[in-house]
């Protein structure tokens, strides 16, 4: 229902109120001046909403919902479609339990693996993060539901993370992270922002203005409301200033008695109090557009939380098509997780899900002339006899056609709030694995993890591996209809899997020190990196196996502006089998002022074909593809000279190049006495006037003696040339240096 303005306004006092939360999760109301109370709840997988015993971190039970996959498993399946989909869904079931505003998308780059909360971030790469974020968006706000964009900025780990302060130069902040965020509020326009509790560079991000105003509103035009996360603000009347609208949780009018005061006492205008209702009830008008749902269809949900699980499965390994499943094969299927599924991560997302199918009973329904014979496998909390499993579970693999073994991390191992110490899987698990290969005719195995998880010490000695990260209450069903062949798995590794944790980019940074974490990788984020540095990984960004065959063909690029372009290519299923293919473009830079990436991801499409079917698809690079951010000029640059844009089945391996020449931007930058020697002969016009004159002053044996020694001037290049002028043999003319600086402030 809507809510009509009133000429009544609040005061001073009830304004305040108005900007912090009357409890954890709703929001004070003023129904005279047309401002009702909001509901906020945790998302981004499912609705969790508390009506008693809030609390924040999902310690206690909440209304039942559907559990869908969470972000780590989303980003797998690389369709947009589908996460709008699934964004409609989570509106829906918003929408009946009277919430107003969703506490997602999280999309957070992710830097390490060992960060605690990936399981609820997409990617490590900000292109994919931000398009399926924004597709998420759009999902869940078509359905009158706002949507709460998270954590801005910066906040890439768990340990110290309500002081620590994450100090990145602004390059890696604009190309790496930032863009999801621009993405998303840019071409999505979501309802809030929710602050991240870190500081980043020092200030705390609840009480940063140039993060809340300058760049989020003044740059990309934001018109929602900010919102703390939960605890996050320290400092109230700062955090009002720098662009945080909304205090949350509730804390009982201590801190609305402190912004009241500093108004009255003139050290706040109460204009900028004014400004954050007024997006308040804004954002009332907009969540409020539509009324309740009767009522949701709980089993058809749960049925597109299967179907979008299904998806987003990778098929990391088949060798000698170890997979599909026979339907009349015996199957040894091992490891306790078969029958309770671990299927969703710990904290503030935890959803109390409306049922949830175990992988056991579900491949049992899928290939019903199939013997299928159960062995525990394992005990996740560590109280049974390990080897007495083990032993059980071998027996059964010896007898067995194929093995499938369904192992992964304990929730305890991943939860919001702190780190991982290791990407290891637990050891019973890794030696339950080894047994069973060596006695199994064939061995399967599929992975339930919330992070990247080793697959060292086992991996060469299983026939097929499935990486069904955390999966959703109907996650059970998606794995059987995976191995049973009914699904085609068709997901893409949305970040890569290390050979070991040394071999990170952050390693030797991550979680930082003394209050601060220094992301001294810079841009080399994830691929980026491994690509960059020719360090070998076990699985790329962007590897995925399918039963069918896909052949690309007839790879175009076609410049459509000074700085843009079109790739096309024919995608062909060539196999018996349908199925969904991701095609990929990344574009590898020359040679910049600035470290470039081997390639970089940009642009990308999922296709789904019929055997023998071909489609042509159609990738728009726009002027960001090409483009870094130039600390100098403050803005995105592309650099003048020959790009390749590259076909890839993943991030290691192209398949078609096809060379792109781009004009440029002008980059010629002013000449100063502080511009170094380099630069001053370098400039296209100074440089041979300079050189003139210098070499006119020369007598006929300086003048040798510089013809026969011209590398002297590259240990002079970075020299500035107010200190080098002091070194020439003789004075230039009077009145030279400041000429042809003007020249070349004419020309730039």
């Amino acid at each position: 229902m809507t809510h009509a303005h009133t000429a009544t306004a609040p005061g001073l006092d009830d304004k305040t109120a108005l900007l912090s939360g009357r409890d954890l999760w709703s929001t004070e109301a003023a129904e005279a001046s047309g401002i009702p109370s909001l509901v906020l709840s945790d998302g981004p997988h499912g609705v969790r909403r508390q009506r008693a015993d809030s609390d924040h971190m999902g310690v206690h039970q909440s209304e039942p919902a559907t559990c869908f996959p969470p972000a780590v498993a989303l980003a797998s399946s690389w369709d947009p479609g589908l996460l709008r989909r699934l964004g409609e869904a989570l509106g829906r079931e918003a929408r009946h339990l009277d919430v107003d505003v969703l506490l997602g998308p999280g999309v957070n780059i992710k830097r390490s693996p060992l960060c605690g909360r990936n399981f609820e971030y997409f990617s490590e790469d900000p292109l994919l993060s931000g398009v399926l974020g924004a597709a998420y968006v759009r999902g869940v706000q078509s359905q009158g539901v706002g949507t709460s964009v998270k954590h801005f900025a910066a906040n890439n780990q768990e340990t110290d993370r309500m002081r620590v302060s994450s100090d990145v130069d602004e390059r890696t902040l604009r190309e790496i992270y930032f863009p999801a965020f621009e993405r998303i509020v840019t071409e999505a326009r979501p309802a809030t922002v929710m602050c991240s509790y870190n500081r980043v560079n020092g200030v705390h991000a609840a009480e940063n203005r140039r993060l809340l105003t300058q760049v989020l509103r003044e740059e990309w035009g934001f018109d929602g409301l900010v919102v703390s996360d939960w605890g996050a603000v320290s400092d109230r009347v700062a955090a009002l200033l720098a662009g945080t609208d909304l205090e949350m949780p509730g804390n009982g009018g201590g801190t609305d008695a402190e912004v009241a005061a500093a108004v009255r006492a003139g050290e706040l205008d109460e204009n900028v109090v004014d400004t954050a209702v007024a997006r308040l009830r804004t954002l009332a008008e907009r969540v409020r557009s539509e009324g309740a749902p009767d009522g949701v269809d709980h089993e058809a949900h749960h049925r597109l939380a299967r179907e979008i699980a299904a998806d987003c499965l990778v098929l990391l390994k088949n060798e000698e098509r170890a997979l599909p499943l026979g339907p009349t094969s015996r199957i040894a299927l091992i490891g306790e997780f078969a029958q309770t599924l671990r299927y969703q991560g710990g904290g503030s997302s935890h959803v109390n899900a409306t049922r949830v199918d175990s992988p056991l009973e579900q491949l049992r329904a899928a290939l019903p002339d199939a013997p299928i014979d159960f062995a525990q496998g394992y005990d996740p909390t560590g109280q049974a006899d390990a080897a007495h499993l083990r032993e059980q579970a071998v027996a059964r693999a010896a007898e067995a056609d194929t093995a499938v073994l369904v192992i992964g991390l304990p929730e305890a191992d991943e939860s919001e709030g702190f780190d991982r110490e290791h990407i290891e899987l637990p050891r019973d698990q890794v030696e339950l694995i080894q047994e069973v290969a060596r006695a199994a005719r064939r061995t399967v195995v599929v992975l339930l993890n919330g992070g990247v998880v080793s697959l060292e010490g086992w991996h060469d000695e299983v026939d097929a591996v499935v990486e069904a990260w955390l999966p959703g209450q109907a996650g059970g069903g998606a794995i059987a209809d995976v191995l049973a062949g009914r699904v085609n798995p068709s997901g893409r590794l949305a970040e890569t899997i290390p050979f070991r944790l040394q071999d990170t980019p952050s390693f030797l940074n991550f979680p930082g020190e003394q209050g601060h974490v220094r992301y001294g990788e810079g841009v080399m984020v994830g691929y980026r990196y491994y690509e960059s540095a020719d360090v070998p990984v076990r699985y790329p960004f962007g590897h995925g196996l399918s039963y069918t065959t896909f052949d690309q063909s007839d790879f175009r690029v076609t410049a459509t502006g000074p700085d843009t372009a079109t790739a096309t290519v024919t995608v062909t299923n060539t196999g018996d089998r349908s199925g969904k293919h991701v095609v990929q473009v990344y574009v590898a830079a020359p040679e910049r002022p600035v470290s470039s990436p081997a390639r970089e991801l940009r642009g990308f499409a999922k296709v789904s074909l019929a055997p023998g079917e071909s489609t042509v698809v159609e990738i728009d690079l726009d002027r960001r593809a090409f483009a870094y951010w130039d600390i100098t000029r403050a803005d995105w640059t592309v650099a003048a000279g020959r790009y390749e844009v590259q076909l890839a089945e993943n991030a290691h391996t192209v398949v078609a190049s096809i060379p792109l020449d781009l004009a440029g931007d002008v980059l010629a930058k002013p000449l100063t006495l502080d511009s170094t020697v380099g630069e001053w002969f370098g400039h296209a016009s100074v440089g041979p006037a300079l050189t003139k004159a210098v070499e006119s002053g020369l007598t006929e044996e300086q003048a040798a003696f510089a013809a026969e020694n011209a590398f002297a001037i590259r240990m002079v290049e970075s020299m500035p040339m107010r200190q080098f002028i002091a070194f020439l043999p003789n004075p230039l003319p009077e009145g030279l240096l400041e000429q042809l600086m003007q020249t070349s402030h004419t020309l730039a």
